[in-house]
């Protein structure tokens, strides 16, 4: 279907109602009371989907704003927007592309361009068991250059399947053009045993090319032989790739958006890091969520009842930004991972038709795992002036022999949430001592300080062990969670002119340096252009 066909959600019936309802019952949810007047709130609002438990119950929200959400789903026509982009219909309207990066982790035979997609899986796979086979490959290092798509999503999938990944590998990441990056890791490395892969689909990618110049500039300096051996590319480019020396190639296509791409050759270094048998249910844990996703009714439907709380968040509460607190290590880059995800994608100011919107988009999506966070930014979400809602990601099962340490970190991470909600009265916390307190400070003035506002709302999602299958459905659950919010609000959640703009002016500056010609910049500009020459 065409999405200009469908109403935005600002000149729809349901809108109008969620307003109202907003007004008189939303704005004022206490989230204390909604416990105790329903017993049976945690059941109902929780959700189960495949690999992933959520519980909803601590946001502002009742069965009358989930059922208005709904309408308001359905008003904007999300299931048919869905259906077609899982159709393959081109709903990248900007560029005029499909959106298919689920047609990347559907069994063979059962997606869209099935046989190219497992042909390039199957190469791939084959490819990387020749690498983790040490002892033949001589491999011991893979150092992974790319940017963006390119590097985030393999960068955040490494440390969390850490417990699958083969002990006689290191993976490296280098994404920043910055020296400072690539420098130490070249320190650690060896020449004869060392992969590089460089992945960009163009083959064009500035900050990555530039690194795979250095890479390889380095590779010849220690005395490496055979650059067709030691360098993989992951592109579409195979001339540009010739030229550099690279014979190996693995594609993907045009309806692979890059921040979308970790499941197709972008994928290698977590394929070569915890090998074709596990990445392969890395990616059946995917297509289980999207198989949720295109067959679970709205109201039960977890990626939709995610983006629709997002809206709910967003437009009527009027939150800007959301944090991502996992209390599992192991997912220590998955907020940077969903900062491209999501604000890429739904940062945006205009509708389908090219109008100026009336109201937010994105949130700003920010985190660090736990408990590091509960010592850093917690005391704003306790205690700030503003009301930011909080996504806690918890795993029942850990992959490490130290029980009383999971305890602890489960045990904060449900007191957090908790804390969240109950908050502490000034009359409460007089009861409490306080070590630490001044001993002159008045009693009153302190219990003021010691107290928290409360009702402050947040999520939780559970995986019962951080598995290549769950780590697949989570990160497919967030990506479709961003389809439905985008949707919603009437956007194209897949292009992203916002990236372009600094990409072409660099462009333009960076023969200034050489130059120092300042013709034609803003005087800031030419100020700074003239301060970094001198």
């Amino acid at each position: 279907m065409s999405a200009a066909a469908a109403p935005r959600c600002d000149q729809t019936i349901a809108w109008t109602a969620l307003q109202g309802h907003f007004q008189a019952h939303g704005r004022g949810l206490d989230l204390r009371e909604a416990f105790a007047r329903d017993a049976g709130r945690f059941a109902g609002f929780s959700v189960q989907a495949p690999e992933v438990f959520a519980d909803l119950s601590k946001n502002r929200w009742d069965a009358t704003t989930r059922r208005l959400l709904v309408e308001l789903a359905e008003a904007c026509q999300l299931p048919a927007r869905r259906d077609a982009m899982l159709a393959g219909e081109p709903i990248n309207s900007t560029e005029g592309r499909a959106v298919l990066h689920t047609a990347l982790r559907a069994p063979r035979g059962q997606g869209l361009f099935s046989a190219e997609v497992h042909e390039v899986l199957d190469r791939m796979l084959a490819f990387a068991e020749r690498v983790r086979d040490v002892a033949t490959s001589g491999i011991t290092d893979i150092v992974n250059i790319g940017i963006g798509g390119s590097d985030l999503g393999p960068q955040m999938a490494m440390p969390a399947l850490q417990a699958y990944s083969h002990p006689g590998l290191r993976l490296h990441f280098v994404s920043n053009v910055d020296g400072h990056d690539i420098t130490p890791v070249l320190s650690q490395l060896r020449p004869e045993r060392t992969l590089f892969i460089i992945a960009s689909k163009t083959f064009t990618t500035q900050e990555t090319m530039a690194n795979a110049a250095v890479a390889r500039e380095w590779f010849i300096a220690q005395g490496g032989q055979d650059i067709a051996k030691h360098f993989v590319g992951v592109t579409t480019n195979l001339e540009a790739a010739a030229k550099f020396g690279v014979t190996e190639t693995f594609g993907f296509w045009d309806w692979v958006g890059g921040r979308y791409s970790l499941w197709s050759a972008i994928g290698l270094p977590i394929a070569i890091g915890i090998g074709s048998e596990n990445f392969r249910a890395f990616l059946a844990g995917a297509h289980a969520m999207d198989s949720h996703f295109a067959e679970a009714p709205l109201a039960d439907n977890l990626p939709v009842q995610l983006g629709l709380l997002d809206v709910w968040y967003r437009n009527f509460h009027g939150f800007t930004s959301r944090s991502v607190a996992p209390y599992h290590q192991g997912l220590k880059r998955f907020p940077a991972y969903l900062q491209q995800l999501e604000m890429e994608s739904n940062g945006k100011c205009v509708d389908m038709a090219g109008q100026a919107l009336p109201y937010g988009t994105s949130p700003v999506v920010w985190g660090e795992p736990g408990t590091n966070g509960q010592h850093a930014y917690f005391q704003m979400l306790h205690q700030g002036t503003d009301v930011i809602p909080v996504e806690f990601i918890a795993v029942k099962t850990p992959s490490h022999p130290h029980a009383d340490l999971h305890t602890k970190l489960l045990a904060n991470c449900l007191a957090q949430s908790q804390a969240l909600m109950l908050g502490m009265t000034a009359a409460e916390a007089a009861t409490e001592s306080a070590p630490t307190a001044s001993k002159t400070l008045d009693r009153e003035v302190l219990s003021h300080h010691r107290s928290f506002p409360g009702n402050r709302p947040s999520s939780t999602l559970m995986l019962d062990a951080l598995t290549p299958s769950a780590l697949g459905a989570l990160i497919a659950l967030y990506e479709h969670r961003v389809f439905v919010s985008g949707a919603i609000w009437g956007i194209n959640s897949f292009d992203q002119w916002g990236v372009e703009l600094g990409k072409a002016l660099c462009s333009q500056l960076l023969p200034r340096f050489g130059s120092g010609d300042a013709a034609g910049l803003d005087g800031s500009t030419a100020g700074l252009l003239a301060k970094l020459r001198g």
